[in-house]
């Protein structure tokens, strides 16, 4: 197998393809969508058509004007062009800079004022939509649309041919990088990643891919603009997994892609998980030869992967929960089987990578940290962003001799598994987790799609819930399945599409307290 990285102190997003087509070129990633960005690839890429169409974009970008270091943001609509974006960005040695689709317009030009004039690549969707009124030639240095043409802008599709560029291998610790954190607390705040960082990061998922002695087709529904994107290209390009990139989380186009292209591996958000519960009974079986389920997102509730693993029909499979941070990338882990998942502590997060992750607990009250009493979770990981861009100050506050201090509150069991409770954020009085109520709760009502504890308007616990097919929730069964919690306000039920959400799909909290507080304000009373 060639190595990812061009050393062994780096990994170069660039590169990747390349070497991976030198010994898989023929294997396949197929995809749920057209490319924007290469309206004639169709949806499947051999690893060799990939890395042509980086190299050839590199190029492209080299004539616009791109230099080496130049910071390039990336904000389109929803696709895998976004990574090939990327990938070109690095190899010609400037910092691409992945900006959500789903940030409004007003965020992104905070974000783009904050960068200092980068570059930006967008598409005519973004530029006639959410950017029409938005002053780019101000803020940014170019504006470059994937497709099609604007005035003051520059079409990639009129520099095909462009002479190609060797591709560029900056020092490991310079910014090589840059995500954002997933915006559920205002601003999102951009985090910045060096080759050095990056390969961090990269070891322990490595690790893990490594016990898996199948060769098994990848399925993925994950953010493209996450860091786990192209650390995931990283991991199964250079193994020759054949891969499945979907942009659509729908259970019924699931179902179909899934029964076609038979996947033994998927990774998602567990909200998505939790979508795709409905497919355990499915006629075409979309499931039945997943191995494999992953996700390294957030907390998954037990019931959601009870579920997946009696949904598949291969011996022993196995769910792999992975705990991390934007700042940090995976910290803990652990596998669930058919026999433990439905009993497992939905707040167990599991343990430490050796060699390359630790944590301990810190009380906020000088008292032993306990379920009772969590502490801050502080950690230590190779893959810790090398800051915020244009937030050193707010980003140190947060590094404590060393480690790292997410704002996560939880304990650590005598097994050393590490219980994650809730964000400091979003702990609601008298409430001791409201992570471990959703996960019990929706164990309870199958009927529930989604739940979540937040604030009321004078601080109550409001239970915020959605039901399959939008069917008005049963009182009685609600009542029963929360006796334990007399505190919990009356439920309010929503539409799923109505939560706010971020880019990997975690409902915004904060912004859903404040919506129930500007709905009460408005109720007459």
């Amino acid at each position: 197998m060639l190595p990812v990285q061009a050393s062994d102190k780096g990994l170069y997003m660039g590169l990747v393809a390349e070497r991976a087509a030198a010994e898989h070129g023929d294997q396949l990633i197929i995809l749920d969508h057209d490319l924007e960005l290469l309206p004639e690839s169709g949806r499947q890429l051999t690893f060799a058509q990939l890395a042509e169409h980086i190299d050839d974009m590199a190029a492209r970008l080299y004539a616009a004007g791109i230099r080496r270091s130049e910071h390039v943001a990336i904000h389109k609509s929803n696709g895998f062009d976004i990574n090939i974006l990327s990938c070109a960005v690095s190899r010609i040695g400037a910092v691409p800079v992945q900006l959500s689709p789903a940030l409004d317009a007003e965020s992104v030009v905070a974000l783009l004022r904050r960068l200092g004039g980068p570059y930006l690549i967008t598409d005519t969707a973004k530029w006639d939509g959410p950017f029409a009124d938005a002053p780019l030639e101000e803020i940014t240095s170019k504006a470059i649309l994937v497709a099609g043409s604007r005035p003051g802008t520059v079409s990639l599709a009129d520099l095909a041919g462009a002479p190609r560029q060797e591709p560029v291998v900056p020092h490991p610790d310079l910014p090589a990088l840059m995500t954002h954190t997933s915006g559920t607390t205002g601003l999102p705040k951009l985090v910045v990643h060096s080759a050095r960082t990056l390969h961090g990061r990269y070891r322990p998922q490595a690790k893990l891919f490594d016990m898996i002695r199948e060769r098994e087709t990848v399925a993925m529904h994950v953010s493209y603009v996450h860091s786990r994107m192209p650390l995931a290209l990283a991991v199964l390009l250079p193994r020759g997994n054949r891969m499945v990139i979907m942009n659509d989380a729908d259970p019924q186009k699931a179902a179909e892609l899934w029964a076609e292209t038979r996947p033994g591996f998927i990774e998602s958000h567990p909200n998505s998980f939790m979508e795709w519960e409905v497919l355990a009974d499915h006629p075409l079986k979309p499931l039945a030869n997943v191995k494999y389920f992953s996700t390294t997102f957030d907390a998954i509730h037990p019931s959601t992967m009870h579920k997946l693993l009696h949904a598949t029909e291969r011996s022993s499979p196995l769910f792999y929960q992975i705990y991390g941070q934007s700042e940090t990338g995976p910290l803990v882990g652990r596998g669930f089987t058919r026999g433990t998942a439905l009993g497992a502590d939905g707040r167990c997060q599991g343990y430490a990578f050796p060699g390359d992750t630790k944590y301990k607990l810190v009380s906020r009250n000088g008292k032993e940290v306990t379920r009772e009493n969590p502490g801050y979770i502080d950690v230590q990981a190779a893959g810790r962003a090398l800051g915020y861009f244009g937030e050193r100050e707010r980003y140190d506050t947060q590094v404590h001799g060393g480690w790292w201090r997410g704002m996560d509150l939880g304990y650590r069991t005598e097994e050393g598994c590490l219980h994650l409770l809730d964000r400091e954020v979003d702990s609601i009085p008298g409430i001791a987790s409201t992570l471990e109520i959703e996960d019990t709760v929706l164990s309870r009502l199958d009927e529930l799609t989604e739940l979540v504890v937040v604030p009321g308007p004078a601080q109550e616990a409001v239970p915020v819930l959605c039901t399959r097919d939008d069917l008005p929730l049963d009182r009685a069964r609600w009542e029963k399945a929360t006796v334990e919690w007399p505190q919990l306000a009356d439920p309010v039920q929503m539409k799923l599409a109505e939560l706010p959400r971020t880019a990997t799909m975690k409902v915004q909290r904060i912004e859903l307290a404040a919506r129930l507080r500007r709905r009460a304000t408005e109720q007459p009373a």
